[in-house]
């Protein structure tokens, strides 16, 4: 990863060299560092801590309401599966499975525009707009009699769906260190297993509606109307934290210590066409996206567990009231899995790994328990939810050890690319001919999980090798002396000098950047 790098240096260098001094312009740099010139000073560590209390009581919140709320949507064709859609729309297997498919092409199909959108646009409206359309579509599938209407609602679910995840890293990015990402990439992705619990909650009381003409499942996508007022959380979002109340936080890493731990900042520069150019040729970005493409074959599940829960014998009242232990076991596996994570210094990746190990179990056991076996297999079932603090673990890695806005929404978005491709050829391995016991789709999955592994361990070693290649170079004076221009009030021309941070340099052209692992 370094090769290359000092070439991409020198071929697109910082500013103009004057005096022994490089002069750059505000395009250059960072928007941040316009605001942390203004006059600041130095924070205390006390201060710190209290500004990151308030970021967190004005941020996670809704985040983690947004996701939860989101996740609930993306979930109800699982749902519904249970509660009569297969049945109301005359869908076969594999129309079952397109749904649940055609909803990740359209997601991949748009990534990278939306990912360009949270770009231009203020990040918070263009998300709230988004998901006011998604709330539409979503209410649109109740008036749905047959495949191509559902097909259509769940192509407009996929293009919303991709501001969602990516704008939430961005977010993150902005607000918290590399080391605090963890943690609150952790809070709001385990709202993941909150919507799977109150979702089978309202799936046995939806169960219980009888109406003519209206469907249980077409109760179930109704009540998501009020999804629409998620949009006016995320506009409070922006409002309510300006950069001028964010940047003390983001411009020192005071928890992080020395400078050469590697600054990652997150707040808004303009794209750059080099930088695109090195997030495409570093070999970490295709490994990430490895990983996450076979991390999410086994994510069909999502949209298969409720029919095979039911096809162990159980009836849908007991089915919807199961899925409840999902979530239950995913709030607490991430929870702990981010924790430790945390608190033990590079120890992403080991983490990750271990967290996979009970979901190679699960396999095992839906494999050879004897049909019979009831609740062996639906534990089987429960424990394969563990693996997903890895994904969690991986999507907070990827944001630390990736440096340069432009970079790290290109990176993003590979990899939530790959998210998709895994997640829409997964529900294929789902097919009539393997039912009931599966085993070609869980050994396929069985595989995914090892190759995850495995990936995980490179990708350590990779990065900790180029840890130590830069600890035996020479320090990097560089971008040491680097200046905007600032008129004073009474019109004097100063040099203000620029932090390393704010130039918005990547983790290869910063040499001091240490990838954490």
């Amino acid at each position: 990863m370094s090769s290359g790098s000092h070439n991409v240096d020198e071929k697109h260098s910082v500013g103009k060299r004057e005096d022994g001094f490089v002069k750059v312009s505000s395009k250059e740099i960072d928007t941040a560092a316009g605001v942390a010139d203004g006059g600041y000073g130095e924070f205390t560590l006390e201060e710190s801590l209290r500004l990151r209390r308030k970021i967190d009581w004005h941020i996670i919140p809704l985040m983690c309401t947004l996701y939860w709320i989101q996740f609930m949507d993306k979930t109800t064709l699982g749902s519904s599966a249970i509660l009569g859609i297969r049945e109301s729309a005359h869908l076969t297997t594999n129309q079952y499975n397109w749904l649940g498919t055609v909803f990740y092409l359209s997601y991949l199909a748009f990534e990278f525009p939306q990912n360009l959108c949270l770009q231009r646009f203020p990040v918070g409206r263009w998300m709230s707009l988004n998901i006011s359309i998604w709330a539409v579509a979503l209410c649109a599938h109740a008036a749905c009699k047959n495949f191509t209407g559902l097909l259509v609602v769940r192509l407009i679910l996929g293009m919303c769906e991709g501001s969602i995840t990516a704008g939430f890293m961005i977010v993150s990015s902005m607000f918290y260190t590399r080391n605090e990402q963890t943690l609150r990439v952790g809070y709001w992705f385990l709202m993941n297993g909150a919507a799977q619990i109150i979702s089978g909650f309202i799936s046995f009381g939806t169960l219980h509606i009888k109406t003519r003409g209206f469907e249980p499942w077409q109760w179930l996508m109704i009540n998501w109307i009020p999804d629409t007022r998620g949009c006016f959380g995320i506009l409070v979002l922006v409002s309510r934290l300006s950069y001028e109340r964010v940047v003390p936080h983001t411009q020192r890493e005071i928890n992080g210590g020395a400078e050469n731990q590697g600054k990652s900042n997150g707040l808004i520069s303009p794209l750059t066409g080099y930088r695109l150019v090195e997030a495409l040729l570093d070999p970490k970005t295709w490994l990430f996206a490895m990983f996450s493409a076979l991390n999410n074959v086994p994510s069909s599940l999502t949209n298969q567990k409720q029919i095979i829960v039911s096809s162990f014998g159980f009836t849908p009242l007991q089915t919807t009231l199961l899925g409840c232990v999902d979530g239950v076991v995913e709030i607490v596996t991430i929870w702990t899995g981010v924790s430790i994570a945390s608190r033990f210094e590079n120890s992403r990746a080991y983490v990750a790994v271990i967290y996979l190990v009970p979901n190679l179990v699960g396999v095992f056991m839906v494999n050879f328990l004897p049909w019979e076996n009831k609740v062996g297999l639906l534990f089987s079932q429960w424990i394969t939810v563990v693996g997903v603090t890895a994904f969690v673990l991986a999507l907070s890695w990827v944001s630390s050890v990736t440096s340069g806005h432009t970079k790290r929404i290109t990176v993003n978005a590979i990899m939530l690319s790959a998210y998709c491709i895994g997640n829409a050829a997964g529900p294929f391995v789902w097919q009539a001919q393997y039912k009931p016991r599966n085993h070609i789709p869980w050994i396929i999955i069985g595989i995914c999980y090892v190759s995850c592994m495995a990936i995980l361990l490179v990708i350590r070693y990779i990065l900790s090798t180029e840890n130590k290649r830069r600890d035996a170079e020479p320090r990097d004076e560089k971008y040491e002396h680097v200046y905007v221009e600032r008129t004073t009030q009474e019109g004097i021309v100063e040099r203000v000098k620029v932090e390393k941070e704010f130039l918005d340099l990547t983790d290869i052209q910063n040499r001091d950047f240490r990838y954490v692992l």
